[in-house]
């Protein structure tokens, strides 16, 4: 397939040089991150033959990988760009919530404010990926396992304990909404109100975005398709729908910026007076994997708002550093030297 060329920054909308110095402060940061953690693992096998039970291929076992995801991923992105992280969040008493606190660990991060629940099944999928042993695997199944009951009041209780003691030294705090009721519009505002000193409080959230219209959100990161059914429409190559669309978010939740993802389409950034920017997509527009670039995204639009980069700069910094994400396979994080290197490449080519 035949690869649409190079798409460059505008270099008349941000400073070059200026993207990367806010890269370069990444690590005096700390960003908190409140959400749903998922473990992502990933079963890898050959294939060796037709099964006699059924008509179905039989998967020869290779190996096991177990990344996080969710808002994990978002934390995993945050620690590879070099910022302090601080998760705060439920996993179960079960394998993969050890599991997930032994990664971050060995990552040297604060696990102090994930708390362990009993009776509660950590948030996982599983993709079954077929492939011989020098081929790329092909998924050819997920498996979901999702809690099937309510936070207990008691575990909400110490979970927001944890949110308001992490939150007093952060720089920022980002939302990681998947459903699975870790976070909640009702504890955002808590947090927000309890903070002395306003930071910025980013938002990624699968459903029901305008759930968080009262919570102080500063800014929301949602896909496109999270935007179309937030307003029942569909979007696709009309922009009249999509201004109307982000307008109206923008508003209802009372936001400073608004970052709506297109995947091949770039990015669309709303902030006030009904300022649209839309922002191409960095790179090639053939992606080979889009698992959790949405987390890559919101980890480095939070750290950049962080450091004192205005909405533009930081959806710039966010574009590329999801355009880098796309081409890993798997659950994959950006490095704080990747995006640099980016970042000077696009300097040397407005340069020449």
């Amino acid at each position: 397939m035949k690869r649409k060329s190079r798409q460059k920054i505008d270099s008349s909308s941000v400073d070059l040089r200026a993207l990367a110095e806010f890269v370069e402060q990444f690590s005096s940061k700390t960003i908190v991150v409140l959400g749903d953690f998922v473990a992502d693992v990933f079963e890898f096998g050959e294939i060796s033959r037709v099964s006699r039970e059924a008509p179905v291929l039989i998967l020869r076992h290779r190996e096991t990988q177990l990344m996080p995801g969710g808002g994990g991923n978002a934390v995993n992105n945050l620690a590879e760009l070099g910022a302090e992280v601080l998760p705060v969040t439920v996993v179960g008493d079960d394998s993969n919530g050890a599991a997930l606190i032994d990664y971050f660990r060995q990552k040297k991060l604060d696990t102090s404010h994930i708390l362990r629940v009993k009776n509660w099944c950590t948030p996982t999928k599983t993709r079954f990926l077929a492939g011989w042993a020098h081929t790329v695997g092909q998924q050819v199944l997920r498996v979901d396992r999702e809690p099937q009951t309510p936070l207990p009041d008691d575990a909400r209780k110490k979970l927001s304990q944890f949110l308001f003691s992490a939150i007093k030294t952060a720089d920022a705090l980002a939302i990681s909404d998947y459903g699975f009721g870790v976070a909640t519009p009702s504890m955002a505002f808590e947090a927000s109100s309890k903070r002395k000193k306003l930071l910025p409080i980013t938002l990624d959230a699968r459903h029901n975005l305008h759930a968080y219209s009262r919570s102080r959100i500063t800014t929301a990161t949602p896909n496109e398709a999270e935007l179309e059914s937030q307003h029942h429409t569909s979007i696709g190559d009309n922009l009249d729908e999509l201004a109307r669309a982000g307008h109206t978010t923008f508003s209802t939740m009372k936001l400073n910026s608004l970052l709506v993802t297109r995947g091949r389409h770039g990015m669309a950034l709303f902030e006030s007076g009904k300022r649209l920017t839309n922002i191409p997509v960095h790179g090639s527009d053939q992606s080979i994997d889009v698992t959790g670039a949405g987390d890559t995204v919101l980890a480095t639009f939070t750290l950049a708002l962080a450091c004192g980069a205005s909405p533009l700069e930081s959806a710039h910094l966010a574009n590329i550093a999801g355009s880098i994400v796309v081409m890993k396979r798997g659950t994959a994080a950006v490095t704080r030297a990747e995006l640099l290197a980016a970042i000077h490449d696009e300097v040397a080519g407005v340069s020449a």
